[in-house]
């Protein structure tokens, strides 16, 4: 068994709000959306496939945002080794068609996510973001959506 590398977006619409997700694999918290990179696929062709098939939203203006390991996490609901390498992406949609793998979604500002019951990578990812440990231009992106 060998650790599996996943995509994952923190997606900003034209409001400046993220989208979360909530999902019954990880313990019912919120996440951002994402997936594994299938044999041969590009990373950022399979964050594309993997937002669309998971929200039917169109995404673009891609940066890596991090990486983070998950070995065995007591939140997913199997006994998993991930590699996270998340990003940070627009998209001028709101209207969110979610498919089986997530129970509901929110658009919500990041300083309003202190309450919310989010899985503790994601919560680790956005407080990292939000503590200015990301690029200046990545952490500009969130605010200056034109």
């Amino acid at each position: 068994m060998y650790p599996e590398p996943t995509v994952g977006a923190l997606i900003v619409n034209k409001e400046n709000k993220v989208l979360l997700l909530k999902s019954n694999k990880w313990s019912n918290y919120y996440v951002i959306p994402g997936g594994h990179i299938e044999p041969g696929e590009d990373m950022e062709d399979a964050l594309r496939r993997e937002i669309k098939e998971e929200t039917n939203l169109d995404i673009y203006e891609i940066q890596l945002l991090g990486l983070q390991q998950c070995v065995y996490s007591d939140n997913f609901y199997e006994k998993k080794h991930f590699i996270f390498i998340d990003f940070i992406c627009r998209t001028d949609e709101s209207r969110v068609i979610l498919n089986h793998e997530h129970q509901e979604y929110i658009w919500v500002d990041l300083e309003e996510i202190k309450n919310l019951p989010i899985e503790p990578y994601t919560k680790k990812l956005i407080n990292e973001y939000m503590e200015g440990k990301k690029s200046k231009y990545i952490r500009d992106v969130i605010y200056n959506y034109n």
